[in-house]
């Protein structure tokens, strides 16, 4: 009978993997703005009919928005409302919005897409012009103000813009992407003038 031998490689510890996110570090700044990547969130695509609206919005913490171009926040996490029973949320405290979404017996689709998304800051006094270099939204405070969020394009790209302040926006693209609207981003702060 043959004894079986134990080889370096079954005894052997493999080194960890750490995922690095898109464009980890890079930062960009204008005269008026600066532009940098974000720290990796939890995302879910969401989808509801409106009679799940009130039990998925317990179960995140948050109240998912109805009506459009808006957003709302809770303990660091965010719903945005991006079309007729159609949200995007994003948690930055680390929880998992999908788990909680499991946790409603009522119809609904929740879909992770944290991996397949990124987020870019564009801050300060020429925030918005930067963001208008390829983005016909119009982002004046009247017409989007503090909260307000949209899918829309930037050049050739699909966005989610989020104002998260006066001269303070949140930039949502797909990873595949990210360096096409970070370099274009780039471009327009170094133009932006106040």
């Amino acid at each position: 009978m043959a004894k079986a031998v134990a080889s370096k490689a079954d005894t052997a510890v493999l080194p960890s993997v750490e995922r690095r996110p898109a464009l980890a570090g890079r930062a960009a700044s204008g005269p008026s703005v600066k532009v940098e990547m974000l720290p990796p969130a939890q995302r879910i695509s969401l989808r509801a009919p409106e009679t799940a609206i009130a039990a998925l919005s317990d179960a995140l913490g948050v109240a998912l928005p109805n009506k459009p171009k808006t957003s709302a926040a809770m303990s660091g996490r965010t719903a945005l409302w991006l079309g007729p029973e159609e949200w995007l949320v994003i948690d930055e405290a680390g929880n998992d919005p999908l788990a909680d979404c499991a946790k409603v017996p009522l119809l609904h689709s929740a879909v992770g897409i944290s991996h397949r998304n990124v987020a870019i800051a564009v801050t300060g006094a020429g925030a918005a012009a930067t963001i208008n270099a390829g983005c016909p939204q119009d982002l004046s405070l009247d017409a989007f103000p503090v909260g307000a969020a949209s899918r829309t394009i930037l050049g050739k790209a699909e966005i989610v813009l989020l104002r998260n302040g006066p001269d303070d926006f949140r930039v949502e693209c797909w990873r595949s992407f990210s360096d096409y609207v970070f370099t274009f981003l780039s471009e327009g702060a170094r133009d932006a003038a106040v």
